[in-house]
């Protein structure tokens, strides 16, 4: 299978698994609805980032990553009138979140270092087979 296939694959799981984690929050166990969000996030922007950069290393990846992630994070302390009106958007919101919480920028990490092993043992492996 082409390895962009893989990576648009796992986008759209992780996706899907995310705003089923917000919309079904009260069948899944509270911790999990709470963090799952933006775990499968960050992952996502993992995936996002190896589809587009697809001969980069995973180290390198995961680094990206990570930085756009805490960049999304650190702007949601800015407050100027248009970027507020952008978040207050279902899109907005998704994308660039709607206020700074610290706790995120450890859910990213986690997601980034399950996307990372998943693409390292699964992804790479489907690869080679």
């Amino acid at each position: 299978m082409n390895t962009r296939i893989k990576y648009v694959v796992a986008v759209i799981t992780s996706v899907v698994l995310g705003l089923s984690s917000r919309m079904f929050s009260g069948l899944i166990p509270h911790f999990i609805a709470e963090h799952a969000g933006d775990v499968l996030w960050a992952s996502m922007v993992y995936f996002g980032f190896r589809f587009i950069f697809k001969k980069r290393s995973l180290i390198w990846a995961a680094g990206i990553s990570v930085i756009f992630c805490f960049a999304i994070e650190f702007s949601q302390l800015y407050h100027a009138e248009w970027i507020v009106e952008i978040r207050n958007t279902v899109i907005g919101s998704l994308i660039l979140g709607r206020g700074y919480v610290t706790v995120d920028l450890f859910r990213y990490i986690i997601g980034i270092i399950i996307a990372f092993w998943i693409d390292k043992f699964w992804l790479q492996r489907v690869k080679r087979i």
